[in-house]
């Protein structure tokens, strides 16, 4: 049964894990806010402060929601999946972009900035730090669609993969989001159990879930 395990969701400055706020940093601007939260994880991956926005919030809100998961050792990461949407593409970093190549007067479109300007990269980012291998695609659509991830991942457990990460990354400015959840396949599910069978109904519930929002 492809199962929830466990879900992070960021938003206004607030971070939650399985439905409780573990993190809230009032007062901060959205760069402000990315690099703190990274300093609270107190890892060592100085590529971080390379990524475009986008990537640095999925960053953060994979290591949240994988932080007291045993995902990455129980399943085989051959057979892991990435799974992310949003509504915006990459039209930060496109922005940033094209106002590089608009000023004549110094006209240098920089490679480092290029690279985020492709949704996919984000994935990237997220399989090289936890070094997943298996089937990726990005959906670019106007919102949360618990029905196209219940259905996509569905079909994917029906090939090779055995795990998935799935999520909801939309960053376009101060208006962010991230929602992190990943699923793995559990027999006999207990009916007492925190984790969550996956389907539309239940993922949907999870995403629009507001009672830890401050």
């Amino acid at each position: 049964m492809n199962t929830i395990i466990s879900y992070a969701h960021i938003k206004h400055n607030q971070i939650a894990v399985n439905g409780k706020l573990v993190l809230h940093l009032p007062d901060k601007s959205y760069a402000e806010f990315l690099t703190e939260t990274y300093k609270t994880l107190q890892i060592s991956y100085p590529k971080f402060y390379k990524m475009d926005a986008q990537c640095k919030l999925a960053f953060l809100a994979m290591e949240f929601a994988s932080k007291d998961t045993n995902f990455f050792t129980e399943n085989d990461l051959s057979k892991t999946a990435i799974v992310l949407s949003n509504a915006s593409a990459s039209l930060e970093t496109d922005q940033v972009h094209q106002k590089s190549i608009n000023d004549k007067q110094n006209y240098f479109p920089s490679p480092a900035v290029f690279v985020y300007t492709l949704p996919n990269i984000t994935i990237g980012e997220i399989a090289i730090r936890h070094h997943i291998t298996g089937e990726n695609a990005f959906f670019v659509c106007p919102q949360f669609d618990g029905e196209l991830f219940t259905n996509y991942i569905h079909l994917l457990s029906q090939t090779n993969t055995e795990a998935v990460v799935g999520g909801w990354i939309n960053s376009d400015n101060n208006n962010y989001e991230a929602f992190i959840f990943l699923v793995q396949n559990i027999e006999n599910l207990n009916k007492n159990s925190i984790f969550k069978p996956l389907n539309q109904i239940t993922i949907t519930n999870l995403y629009n879930q507001t009672s830890w929002m401050h």
